[in-house]
Parts: structure tokens; sequence; C-alpha cells
């Protein structure tokens, strides 16, 4: 047993204004650490996540060798009954992996006192915070990062305990490395060890803190629209600038080619001319006298 069974932990708002502290309920944070009850959880959480899908052929199941390779006696070579034996080559594997389950059972009681162990060890170390309530209206990545930078866990990894499920808050810390998002009520002693400070929402433990008035956290707004654009931003914007110039090469290239096609025509008409003038130049050949005397008719065999 710890020296002290009560617990106080640091109390903040949503944007990170600190507040008076908050004892934490003694039902759950009564200082006991069980290690022995912890380890079993968190390996049985780690063998859970295992598929088992790893698997090798036997020489049963491998292609081939149902001919024996050579004669038993006569060759000098020891005796062989296949190639796919396991001391060949491309051979089966002995005593090789195959399909399983890892999985580990942990009564429920056991489960219990280890998540509570878990809670314990971190309220030690006065690593637990309590947040009023997370109330986003939409996610915002850049809310969830300053109220973590302004506790001091910039650079630690942090567990956020919602009070049910919350997808704008789980939106906001999808995005960030170190952060882990879920509700309080699903939160198990593997993921208390893995991270060095606790968010827990105060709702989820039973505290209702009264809201204060603070002013509200300044951020840059979603897209910054330049003035110069008045109706058209963003990606419409980005593909109009884009398809102007390529507009413009393919007018100019439909322009060339039609002079080029437009010169070709003009040749080729030219040519024609000059063909026929040459043509009606020429003087004409005189035809061809035909001859007075008739071929005399055959005369026929009597």
């Amino acid at each position: 047993m710890a020296e002290t069974t009560t617990f106080e932990a640091a109390a903040y708002t949503a944007q990170g204004t600190a507040r008076e502290r908050v004892r934490l309920p003694e039902a759950l944070f009564d200082g006991v650490v069980n290690m022995p009850v912890m380890h079993q959880a968190v390996k049985a959480f780690l063998a859970n996540q295992r598929q088992g899908n790893a698997a090798t052929k036997t020489r049963g199941f491998v292609t081939g060798g149902n001919q024996k390779p050579w004669k038993q006696k006569g060759t000098g070579r020891a005796r062989q009954g296949s190639t796919r034996a396991p001391h060949w080559v491309g051979g089966g594997t002995v005593f090789g992996p195959k399909p399983r389950a890892y999985d580990e059972y942990v009564p429920r009681q056991v489960r219990a006192l280890a998540r509570k162990s878990a809670f314990n060890a971190r309220a030690r170390e006065n690593a637990i915070y309590v947040i009023d309530q997370f109330n986003y209206d939409a996610p915002r990545t850049k809310a969830l990062l300053g109220l973590v930078s302004r506790i001091g866990a910039g650079e630690q990894k942090v567990l956020v305990l919602t009070d049910g499920v919350k997808p704008n808050v789980f939106l906001s810390g999808r995005n960030l490395p170190n952060v882990h998002v879920m509700p309080y009520s699903d939160v198990s002693t593997y993921h208390l060890l893995w991270s060095d400070v606790v968010l827990i929402e105060g709702a989820a433990i039973g505290h209702t803190l009264a809201p204060i008035t603070e002013e509200p956290m300044k951020l840059p707004p979603r897209r910054a629209t330049p003035a110069s654009v008045p109706a058209v931003s963003g990606r419409k914007a980005a593909a109009k600038k884009a398809a102007k110039p390529a507009a413009k090469k393919a007018a100019a290239k439909t322009s060339a080619a039609a002079k080029k096609s437009a010169k070709k025509a003009a040749k080729k008409a030219a040519k024609k001319a000059t063909k026929a003038e040459a043509k009606s130049a020429a003087p004409k050949k005189p035809a061809a006298k035909k001859s007075a005397k008739k071929a005399a008719p055959k005369k026929k065999d009597r």
C-alpha cells in the first residue's frame, strides 16, 4: 500500500487555461500498483494483436519429388527416395510454423485490477490532468496541439480520454503522432502504460467543472485567399491559372499547323499550274500515217 491514498490532479480548460486542482476519486485512485497483474494484462494485449498467419510446407505439400532420383543400388551414391526431402534444396520444412491463434485470456477482474494499477502508477508520477470539457464544434488539430503545448507535454506521449465517443476530438488528434484519443471506457492497461501524460475529461470520472470565462483561442483561418481573386479561390483559381498557358500553347500549335497546311496547298497549286502551262506550250506530235497498203487476206488452204 502507498503512504497516501488521495491524489490531486491539475485541471485545465480545453484551451489550456489553468484551473484549481481537482481531487481524484478514491475508488479508482487508491495508490495500489500491482506489477505482475499489469505485466500479464499487457502481455495478453500484445499477444491478441498477432494474426498468426505464418505457414510453411512439409515434404508432402511441396511440388515435385514423386519419382525416385536414381536407383537404389549400383550408383555409388547414397540412397534417395525424393528430391523434396528436408535435406534437399527446395525440399520441405520440418517442424515449421503453421497458422495458429496466439490469443490469451485474462479474467475480467484481473483486467480491471491491472487497469486500476496503471491509473495509480500515472497518478504517483503526477502525470494525470483533468480537462473540464472537450466541446469542439469541428475538428481542429491546432486546437488540440495548443492544449498539449500549454500543459507542457509537447514532446511526450499524450493519451486523451473523452467522456464517450467524440469524433471531432478524435479527428483533431489523428494527425499527431504522439497523441492518442479514445473514450474513457475503452482504455486498457497497455494504453495507460504507453503514455507519459493522461488527459481525462472531467465528466468521465464524475467531476462537473463549472465553465470559466476566457478569451477564445486565436487560430489562423483554414484557407488564406488572396484579395485579388474576388470570387474564385483555392483549387479553382489554381486550375484556371494552370489552364491559361495550356490554352495559349494549344492555340499557337493549331495556328502553326494551319499555316503549314496553307503553305503546302499553295505549293501544290503552283506545281499544278506550271505543269499545265508546260503542256500547253509544247508542240503537238504529228499523228502516225496510216499505211495505205492493207494487209493481204490470208490464203485459205484447199
